[in-house]
């Protein structure tokens, strides 16, 4: 899944005046003094161009001069949001809020940290604020939809992806799939696979290099018993994130199934060192437990073939 973050338009903002000694017939100097408003502009240039640490550095020089300026806060919230540090992103929409308490993107912003850190019923009751702010703007239903599939209220997340849609006239293809996909994975796990994979279809012909969809298509295939489906979408998957381990877990039982043991073995063989690599060791031994498995079925079968 993705969230999405506010886009900013920027300003370059011009750097202090290096002051120089005025000769005896040279006009005064104007120093200007750089404002809170410019700091502000300064750190939304900063994080537009991915320097978020820098852009919290601006923010605060911003914030030290003007203590209410709940833009400054707001924009923090999302640098902070950028870092992964959802606690502090909290603490500053919160501080956004109390000074500008009809402000949307510190509501939305707040949603999305709380979502992160898995408060789902906080981050409904913020994406409810939100939507009653400003009503046509589809972050918001699609931000509430994902914490309602946090909660395991998918069909209620269903109705927000649908609200999501009907708001999405400028947006792009590649949020577009995002939405499908979500609500996609709501209907699998409604168990509605004929629309989980309409969805899913959807979102891949809406953005074909997002690994995301072919693994949920190709579970939906699993659970279809479309094997050679499966098989195919799970490629697909490790052709765009080659250190997809629970991919080459998925494939290997698929071709299990269609008997073909050797690539079957390989792909678990795989997936047990990149779980190893990735420090995962609850699923690298699992897959250890399932290669085993694996192993031990295929040579009681060829016993068999030999009575």
């Amino acid at each position: 899944m993705s969230d999405f973050w506010r886009l900013f338009i920027s300003v370059i903002i011009a750097l202090p005046f290096i002051f120089l000694t005025p000769s005896a017939h040279s006009s005064p100097i104007l120093i200007t003094q750089i404002t809170a408003g410019d700091f502000l502009e300064l750190g939304v240039y900063k994080m537009r161009h991915g320097n978020y640490h820098q852009a919290i550095e601006n923010f605060n020089q911003a914030i030290e001069l003007e203590k209410d300026f709940a833009v400054a806060y707001s924009d923090r919230c999302l640098a902070y949001l950028q870092l992964q540090d959802y606690h502090q992103a909290v603490t500053d929409c919160t501080q956004a809020i109390n000074f500008a308490p009809d402000n949307f993107e510190a509501y939305l912003n707040r949603g999305v940290a709380l979502y992160r850190e898995g408060d789902y019923p906080a981050a409904i009751v913020d994406h409810n604020r939100a939507i009653a702010l400003k009503p046509d703007d589809f972050r918001a239903y699609y931000n509430r939809g994902l914490a309602r599939a946090g909660e395991g209220k998918d069909s209620e997340a269903i109705l927000d992806f649908n609200l999501a849609l009907t708001q999405t006239k400028r947006i792009s293809s590649l949020l577009l799939a995002d939405i499908y996909n979500d609500r996609g994975l709501a209907h699998f796990v409604l168990q509605d696979i004929q629309a989980a994979m309409l969805d899913f279809n959807l979102a891949i012909r809406l953005n074909a290099n997002d690994y995301r969809a072919y693994f949920n298509r190709g579970c939906a295939c699993g659970r279809n018993g479309d094997d050679f489906g499966a098989v195919r979408d799970f490629s697909q998957v490790i052709r765009l994130n080659p250190s997809n381990a629970q991919a080459y877990v998925n494939r290997g039982v698929a071709s299990y199934r269609l008997g073909y043991h050797l690539g079957a073995i390989a792909d678990l063989q795989k997936a047990s060192e990149y779980f190893e690599n990735q420090g995962k060791r609850v699923a690298y031994e699992k897959t250890l437990d399932l290669l085993k498995n694996l192993r031990q079925q295929i040579s009681f079968a060829t016993e068999i073939a030999f009575l």
